[in-house]
C-alpha cells in the first residue's frame, strides 16, 4: 500500500504570539492511481504565527548565517575596509589643502623688497590720511588741535531748547557747522535733522540748529519721563525743563530732547558714512581674519594686516564706501591693487585682482565695480585682500563693515 501524508490546518491555541503578521502557504492538491480508482487529497492552507519564540529563532539564525558570511569572506572584507578609509583620507585631505590654497596668503620670509611694499603702502596712506584731517572722536565730540575730546557743555540745561535754520553752503562740514554754532558734539546735528549720511549733506540743504547739545527720542510703549531720564543719565528736572513739560504725561509717538545726550557709535558710525558695505556681493567665504594668525600647517605667527574672502577668480569686486581712487598699482606682495580714498580721514585697499577696472583719479559711488577677484602677488588662490585705513593707520575692517 502507498502511504500518503499530508497536513491539516492545526486549531491548537497559542501560547505566546505576537499580532504582527501570519505567514499563509496556498493550497496545494496530490492525485494518485489506486489500483481501480482515481482518489484525490487535497491540502488546506497553512498558517503559521509569528511567535517571541520563532523571532528569536530567526534572529539567532540571520546572526548565525551573518557570522559565517564573515567568516569565509574576511579577507575581501578587510581589503575593502582599508579601500574605502583610504579613499575617505584622500578626499578629507584634498578637501583641506584646496580650501586652504583658495583662501590664504602664502607664509613667505619677508625679504627686503617684501618688507619695502608693505612699508611703502603705509607711508602712502599716513600722506592720505594729511588730505584730510578728522576733528571728531568714536563718540561725535569734536577735537581740539592736541586731538583731546571738547567737553559736552552744561549750559541752558535749565532752559527750554531754542532753534535757529542755517543754509547750508560750499565747503561746509558737519563739524564746522557745530563749531559755528557753540555744540560740541555732531551727534546734536545729526539727530535732530534725521540726516542718513553727513557724506550727502550738500549746499543749500537747511538744517536746524538748536541752542545746546543733544538728541531726538521718540516715546515708545511702556516709557516714562523717569525711565528715559534714568536710561540716558539725565536729571529729570532738566528734561521737564528743557522740553517744557507741565506734566508727566507721555505719549507714544511724542518727541523729547535729550539734553548732552549723544548717538551711540555704531549710529554715529552709519550716519558719518562709516560703515562700509562688503565689498563683494556674490557668494564667498571669510577666511583669514585682521590680526595674529597662526599658520594651520607651519604653526608660523604672522599680523594678517586685513581680511580675506576667498571665492572664483573673476568675480566683481565693488567699492565699499563713494570716494576717490588713489593708486592704482602693482607689485610683489599685493599683486594688483586698487587704493580708495573716502575722506574723513578713511582709505580701502583691494588687493590680489585679476584685473583692475578703475583708473586713478576716477571718482566711484559705493557699490561701484572697481575689479575683478584674482591671485596676483603672494596669494595661492583666488581671493580678495582687504584692508581699510584710519588716519593713516590700519584696522580691522570688520570694525566699519556693515553686518
Amino acid at each position: 500500500m502507498e502511504i500518503i501524508s499530508f497536513v491539516q490546518q492545526s486549531k491548537k491555541k497559542r501560547a505566546i504570539a505576537l499580532p504582527l503578521r501570519r505567514k499563509s502557504i496556498n493550497s496545494v492538491s496530490y492525485a494518485y492511481t489506486y489500483p481501480s480508482e482515481k482518489h484525490i487529497f487535497k491540502a488546506g492552507t497553512v498558517h503559521k504565527d509569528l511567535t517571541l519564540k520563532s523571532c528569536f529563532a530567526s534572529l539567532g539564525q540571520g546572526v548565525s548565517n551573518f557570522g559565517t558570511f564573515v567568516a569565509n569572506n574576511i579577507k575581501a572584507i578587510v581589503i575593502s575596509v582599508f579601500v574605502i578609509l583610504g579613499i575617505a583620507g584622500l578626499s578629507i585631505t584634498a578637501y583641506f589643502i584646496t580650501d586652504y590654497s583658495l583662501s590664504h596668503t602664502k607664509i613667505i620670509t619677508l625679504n627686503d623688497s617684501d618688507t619695502f611694499d608693505i612699508d611703502s603702502l603705509d607711508k602712502l596712506m599716513k600722506n592720505f590720511a594729511l588730505e584730510i584731517t578728522s576733528d571728531v572722536d568714536e563718540n561725535g565730540l569734536l577735537t581740539d588741535s592736541a586731538g583731546a575730546g571738547v567737553s559736552i557743555a552744561a549750559k541752558y540745561l535749565s532752559q527750554p531748547v531754542e532753534y535757529q535754520i542755517y543754509k547750508v553752503k560750499s565747503g561746509d562740514t558737519i563739524s564746522g557747522i557745530a563749531k559755528k554754532f557753540g555744540l560740541t558734539n555732531i551727534s546734536t546735528l545729526i539727530s535732530v535733522n534725521d540726516i542718513g549720511n553727513v557724506r550727502q549733506l550738500g549746499a543749500g540743504q537747511k538744517l536746524k540748529i538748536p541752542s545746546i547739545d543733544g538728541i531726538v527720542y521718540t516715546v515708545k510703549n511702556g516709557d516714562s519721563l523717569n525711565s528715559i531720564a534714568t536710561a540716558n543719565k539725565i536729571k529729570l528736572e532738566n528734561l521737564l525743563d528743557v522740553n517744557e513739560l507741565s506734566s508727566e504725561t507721555l505719549t507714544v509717538g511724542q518727541q523729547l530732547f535729550l539734553p548732552g545726550v549723544g548717538l551711540d557709535q555704531k549710529t554715529l558710525q552709519s550716519r558719518m558714512g562709516e560703515l562700509f558695505m562688503v565689498p563683494i556681493t556674490s557668494k564667498f567665504r571669510w577666511t583669514s581674519p585682521y590680526g595674529w594668525r597662526a599658520d594651520p600647517f607651519t604653526g608660523v605667527r604672522s599680523f594678517h594686516t586685513g581680511t580675506d574672502m576667498a571665492c572664483p577668480e573673476g568675480t566683481p569686486i565693488l567699492a565699499a564706501m563713494s570716494g576717490r581712487i588713489s593708486e592704482v598699482g602693482n607689485n610683489r606682495t599685493y599683486g594688483n591693487y586698487i587704493i580708495i580714498n573716502h575722506g574723513n580721514g578713511y582709505q580701502t585697499v583691494y588687493a590680489h585682482m585679476s584685473k583692475t577696472i578703475s583708473k586713478k583719479g576716477q571718482w566711484v559711488t559705493q557699490g561701484s565695480k572697481i575689479g575683478l577677484v584674482g591671485s596676483t602677488g603672494y596669494s595661492t588662490g583666488p581671493h580678495l585682500h582687504f584692508m581699510v585705513y584710519k588716519n593713516g593707520n590700519r584696522i580691522d575692517p570688520m570694525t566699519v563693515l556693515k553686518k
